[in-house]
């Protein structure tokens, strides 16, 4: 089990870091993304905040290990590049940007942006396009399937476009509260629920197992 996406205090989550990793490790999670959601407002605090949590967290948390992300979210599409680059200046191991949901207001282009910016993961993005989701394969972003309610609405378009296009997909919580975080059974059932076979499923927990690992990797 492998989350790259949830949120604490530091934006709209309920909990601390600690308590978010402690809950996650009593669920068997092996290695968890905390991505608090920033603009242009609040970028370097949030991951500042991240940053310092994670380099004093190693071997915390049982054999978990713990990642700092960001969620780029409702930012105007011609920043969302340049927040993208910024972000990792500032320390980010994985950077999402919060999709096209039909549950809210996000502006129109921001997926096609978050894209071309090369973005690690694109968050529930909604009934993307064919065209977006080909340029996803392109340049390597993952498409989430979430958990989350109301964004899980379009994850069976979301997967069957993947599967066409042969885009990689990408499991999140998107987890704010206790009640949002899931273990592997769980992850795998929202998995199937988007129409994928188990088989899938499994290969979309390993590619974030892997992804993970990759962006582990770079900091050593």
């Amino acid at each position: 089990m492998y989350d790259l996406h949830t949120h604490t205090y530091h934006s709209d989550g309920v909990l601390g870091p600690a308590e978010l990793a402690r809950r996650y490790a009593v669920l068997g999670c092996r290695g968890l993304v905390i991505s608090d959601h920033c603009d242009d407002s609040n970028l370097p605090a949030i991951l500042g905040v991240a940053t310092a949590f994670c380099e004093n967290a190693g071997g915390l948390f049982g054999e978990m290990e713990i990642l700092a992300g960001c969620e780029l979210t409702h930012a105007p599409p011609v920043r969302i590049g340049p927040l993208i680059r910024e972000a990792r200046d500032a320390g980010a191991d994985v950077v999402l940007v919060h999709g096209q949901t039909v549950v809210e207001p996000v502006a129109g282009g921001t997926n096609r942006a978050a894209i071309e910016g090369g973005a690690d993961v694109l968050a529930h993005p909604g009934l993307i396009s064919e065209a977006e989701v080909e340029l996803a394969a392109q340049k390597g972003v993952r498409l989430e399937l979430s958990a989350r309610k109301g964004h899980s609405l379009t994850n069976g378009h979301v997967a069957r476009m993947a599967l066409r296009y042969g885009c990689p997909l990408a499991f999140g919580s998107d987890g704010h509260a206790p009640g949002d975080y899931v273990g592997l059974d769980m992850a795998i059932t929202v998995l199937k629920g988007a129409g994928l076979t188990r088989e899938q499923a499994d290969g979309v927990m390993e590619s974030n197992a892997r992804f993970f690992r990759e962006q582990r990797d770079k900091k050593l």
